[in-house]
């Protein structure tokens, strides 16, 4: 497979808000968009999108992850970000009939249908800075991916920042592109200074998320993770593998943690660490980075528990083990 996220299919549902109503949704070729150099996504960064997930199960059939969970936080950042309303059933559907239009390239297990909603505002208007968009675009991009760790899953090395923070605090929550942009330089230079895979932001010592991921911790037990608020991203998959932890009888501890507490626990033997977000589904951090130390979490490797709870969830996924939370949409 191509670089995960680098190959989409040609065409691509796409729905358009103008004169204070949304367009009818329509299939459209992929590469068919043209925008105005002055449109307020390109100046004011009024731009938001998913990414969730198709799979295809041993009788052939399609179907969707945790669809409604996305479609909700889809609509939160883009009222977040005083974009146009969002008409949550009507996304549903765009997302349903691009599916099934390529549910025939839908890969097999590992693999899977990348599916990256996105919502702009359009409007060509260079002196609305301080005013949203009234114009606005929606579409629905599918990337066939494969095994995002295909070649060969390994523990990550997470700097620890007690300084900087991935976003402003109150943006967390957005699944917004310019979050991601904000965060980039940063691990850049931990990447260049430590050979770090990531940094993890703990402002005023307490942790948050990385980059691209939210965090977790195991120990015995107990999932130990921060609790929601307005800083961070409210990952779906975060919420599946608490929920499949508590159906695996673990306890569920979603609190401030500080980083003295976490490095704490990472010297105890059999502490595990670990990164959740929809690409890598979940992976295990087997070295921290503080004040220039590497300090292994646990033995340094990866960990049975992440393998365990991934499986579990994949298992979910591609109709393995039974859909008890009812996650799964069937699309074809």
């Amino acid at each position: 497979m191509a670089a995960f996220g680098s190959v989409f299919m040609p065409n691509m549902a796409l729905a358009t808000f103008e004169n204070n109503q949304w367009s009818e949704s329509q299939i459209v070729a992929s590469d068919s968009i043209s925008l105005h150099p002055g449109a307020h996504v390109l100046h004011y960064s009024s731009t938001c999108f998913e990414g969730l997930k198709a799979f295809r199960h041993e009788d052939g059939s399609v179907h969707v992850f945790r669809m409604d969970q996305n479609v909700e936080r889809f609509a939160q950042s883009s009222r977040l970000l005083s974009l146009p309303e969002v008409n949550k059933e009507q996304l549903s559907q765009m997302i349903a009939d691009i599916v099934a239009e390529y549910a025939a390239d839908v890969p097999t297990p590992p693999g899977s249908m990348y599916i990256r909603p996105t919502h702009i505002g359009t409007e060509a208007a260079v002196g609305k800075a301080a005013a949203p968009s009234d114009s606005s675009m929606m579409y629905v991009l599918l990337s066939p991916v494969g095994d995002y760790f295909a070649g060969g899953a390994r523990p990550l090395r997470l700097l620890l920042d007690e300084t900087g923070q991935r976003c402003a605090p109150h943006m967390g929550m957005i699944k917004s592109g310019g979050n991601y942009a904000s965060a980039l330089q940063p691990t850049l230079e931990a990447k260049a200074q430590y050979q770090a895979d990531q940094i993890l932001f703990c402002p005023n010592g307490y942790i948050t998320e990385t980059g691209a991921a939210n965090f977790l911790l195991v120990d015995g037990n107990e999932i130990i993770t921060k609790a929601l608020d307005s800083s961070f991203l409210h990952g779906v998959t975060r919420s599946s593998i608490l929920q499949i932890a508590k159906d695996l009888g673990m306890t569920v501890s979603e609190r401030e943690v500080s980083v003295e507490e976490l490095l704490e626990r990472a010297k105890k033997p059999g502490v595990e660490a670990m990164l959740s977000g929809t690409a890598a589904v979940l992976t295990s951090v087997g070295t921290f980075i503080y004040n220039g130390e590497d300090i292994k979490v646990g033995d340094g490797e990866i960990g049975p528990m992440a393998q365990k709870l991934r499986q579990a969830l994949n298992d979910i996924q591609w109709g393995k083990a039974p859909d008890t939370h009812g996650w799964l949409t069937k699309i074809a």
